[in-house]
């Protein structure tokens, strides 16, 4: 498996990185949408959300509060809009889940 998300998580691919924990890591997209465009993912390979199991539960929960954490940090918590995309027909381009974080 050859995942650019994976290899940014192994530190085999440079990404602008704005925040990393042991669980997640967030870095900003690289065809930003908004004037923030965030990724966040679970360094846990899940393909989308399409994949998620019951176990995945708290890691997608802790994910929401970490992007709520994420949108204070970068002064768009005043209105921002997260959102997933599932699979190729849904615009899902890395085979990765990730959140994105758009404001500004």
């Amino acid at each position: 498996m050859d995942c650019i998300f994976c290899n940014i998580i192994n530190k085999k691919q440079a990404a602008d990185i704005v925040y990393e924990n042991d669980k997640f890591i967030v870095f900003k997209d690289i065809k930003p949408s908004a004037p923030t465009h965030l990724l966040l993912l679970p360094k846990t390979h899940i393909v989308s959300v399409n994949h998620l199991e019951e176990k995945h539960k708290e890691l997608i929960a802790d994910l929401f509060f970490l992007a709520k954490k994420i949108a204070k940090e970068q002064g768009v918590d005043d209105g921002y809009r997260l959102f997933f995309s599932v699979g190729r027909k849904g615009g899902q381009t890395v085979d990765h889940l990730h959140l994105h974080l758009l404001g500004g």
